[in-house]
Formats: C-alpha cells, sequence, structure tokens
C-alpha cells in the first residue's frame, strides 16, 4: 500500500494517538467518575475539531515539503477533510446506539465516561487493523471497491427505512447470548465490571451490568466500523489518509456523544440524512471506473446533506405535550 505521507509523520500520529489517550485515561481519569455537563463537552469538542484541523494544515506542509506541490498538497489535505467529516457523520449513529444502550441499562452518568474511553481505545485498534486489511485486498482486486459500494447503499437503504422507528435491545441475539455466557447481577458496583455475589453465604464472582455495556458497545464498534471503513475508501484508498482521518473522528466521540446527549431530540431526523450519504458514498464507488466524482463535491454534498437534515430537524421538534 503506498502512502503520500513520509515516514516522520507517522510518528508525529503515533506520538499524538498515544498523547490523546494519555490525557484522556491518566489526566482525566484523577476528575474520578462525575456527570459532564455540556459545557465541558462542548469545550473538548471543539477541542479535538482544532486539533484534527491542525494536524491537516501539518499533513498539508509535509506533502508540499515532499512533493514540492501545492496542488498536491490541497488534493490530498481536501481528502483528510473530507474523510473526517464522513467518519463524524457515521459516528453520530454510533453515538445515538450508545445512547440506547446506557438508556436501557441504566447506566449512571458518572459511569459512561469510562465505558466511552474504553470503547474508543476497542474502536481505534480495530479499525486499525480493518483498514491495514481492507486497503491490502483494494491494492490486490479492485473489483472490492463494487462490493463496498453496493454494501454501503444496501446499509443507506436499511437505515432510511430503520430510521424513526423505536429500537428495543430486548431480542437483541447479541444481548441473549451474552446472558446465556454470563451471570449478572441486579445492580452496579462502581465502575467495577465484576462483583462478588453473595448466595447462600458462599462469594461468587459475577459481572456486573456495565461489563454488559462494555461488550455491546464493542460490538457496535464492530457494526459500524464495517460501515464506515468502506465509505472512507471511496475518498481515498491511501491507508495515511484513511487511518488519521478515522482516528481523529473516534478521539472525539466521547466529548460528542455528551454533547448530542444534551441534545438527541433536535437531531431526530439525522438518520436520513446519513442514510443519504451512505448511498451517495456508495454510488461514487460503483461510479469510480466510470466518472470520478471530485474529492471537493464529494465534500459539498455531505456538508449539504447534513445542513439540510439539521435545519429540518431543527424545524420540526415535535412540541412538548401538556400535562
Amino acid at each position: 500500500m503506498e502512502t503520500i505521507a513520509p515516514l516522520w509523520l507517522w510518528l508525529v500520529f503515533v506520538g499524538f494517538v498515544l498523547a490523546a489517550l494519555f490525557v484522556d485515561f491518566v489526566v482525566l481519569k484523577k476528575q474520578g467518575a462525575h456527570d459532564v455537563g455540556v459545557k465541558e463537552a462542548l469545550n473538548w469538542s471543539l477541542i479535538w475539531v482544532g486539533l484534527s484541523f491542525v494536524f491537516n494544515a501539518l499533513f498539508w506542509w509535509a506533502v508540499k515539503n515532499e512533493t514540492g506541490s501545492s496542488a498536491i498538497a490541497n488534493e490530498k489535505s481536501l481528502e483528510f477533510l473530507t474523510g473526517y467529516l464522513i467518519e463524524k457523520s457515521l459516528a453520530v449513529d454510533n453515538i445515538f446506539v450508545f445512547l440506547l444502550i446506557f438508556t436501557y441499562f441504566a447506566v449512571p452518568t458518572a459511569y459512561q465516561k469510562r465505558v466511552l474511553m474504553i470503547g474508543i481505545i476497542g474502536a481505534i485498534v480495530l479499525r486499525t487493523i480493518m483498514i491495514l486489511v481492507g486497503g491490502w485486498l483494494l491494492a490486490q482486486f479492485h473489483w472490492i471497491l463494487y462490493v463496498f459500494g453496493a454494501f454501503l447503499i444496501l446499509t443507506g437503504v436499511k437505515m432510511w427505512w430503520a430510521a424513526g422507528k423505536e429500537s428495543d435491545l430486548e431480542d437483541n441475539p447479541a444481548l441473549k447470548l451474552l446472558r446465556k455466557i454470563l451471570p449478572v447481577s441486579k445492580e452496579y458496583d462502581g465502575e467495577k465490571f465484576w462483583t462478588v455475589d453473595n448466595v447462600n453465604g458462599v462469594g461468587k464472582r459475577i459481572a456486573t451490568p456495565l461489563l454488559m455495556v462494555i461488550c455491546l458497545v464493542g460490538l457496535t464498534d464492530v457494526i459500524f466500523a464495517v460501515d464506515s471503513i468502506p465509505a472512507i475508501f471511496a475518498i481515498t484508498t491511501d491507508p495515511f489518509i484513511v487511518l488519521t482521518s478515522n482516528v481523529f473522528a473516534i478521539l472525539g466521540l466521547r466529548a460528542m456523544f455528551f454533547l448530542l446527549q444534551a441534545a438527541a431530540s433536535r437531531f431526530h431526523l439525522l438518520n436520513y440524512g446519513l442514510a443519504v450519504i451512505l448511498v451517495f458514498i456508495g454510488s461514487k464507488m460503483m461510479l469510480i471506473d466510470v466518472f470520478k466524482i471530485p474529492v471537493a463535491v464529494s465534500l459539498g454534498v455531505v456538508l449539504g446533506i447534513l445542513a439540510i437534515t439539521m435545519v429540518w430537524s431543527a424545524r420540526t421538534v415535535p412540541s412538548a405535550r401538556p400535562d
């Protein structure tokens, strides 16, 4: 797999990710379990978005130095921005599923931060593996692009069909399987994943509901990675751009979760927009050998769909019924 990024930029990226995870797991851990307010979530969201743009500027400078061409640097920087926006948009749907899981298990808000932090680690590892495998497959078998495209179109249609419908975890096969495998306590035991259940004076080690939540969040990461990885390959096949745009979108996931948690009702129609984006990206992949849609056009379409959907959502927020 060929990439335009120099080796030193790969090292900078790895160092940045390690530093970000250090902040999440060490610095923020000192705060302990606490409710994350809208102001804190908004500030962290802005920080992560700002750092993503700073990294993109560094990427532009590195490409310009490597190639001596501002045009190539502009093109590659635009690919990163488009990929980042697509992954960030698809992460919103991921967040809505997290909300459903947290609501179903009545996870105290003070414990949700730890679940998301662990979920972010799992998502980074998983997507790195899938991106490397996907990039190798595309390099060996060009026709896989058409498989990815058809899959995204089908996923978009299914997402449109399911949008607006009430989701229920009770019939989820993964949850049923977990319950058969693991005995689970009825109550939480702080942020612990395991607790001791004293039955007839005998202490039995069983899982807490928080472990069930972690397992379902991990499964959700797998499902959404299968959707989002092909979407970014429609923009670029450069493994560096694919990986960095994905990881930067994921790093801001925790802050974005708490931000959208407070405003979920205002974005109740966003899934329709995400469905259209997936169909568009899938169509772009299917047409790649006939007509290559410019990256700038793709970026404009994605931005336009998101803007229309958000305005549409804001104008159609259901009014509260009087008591």
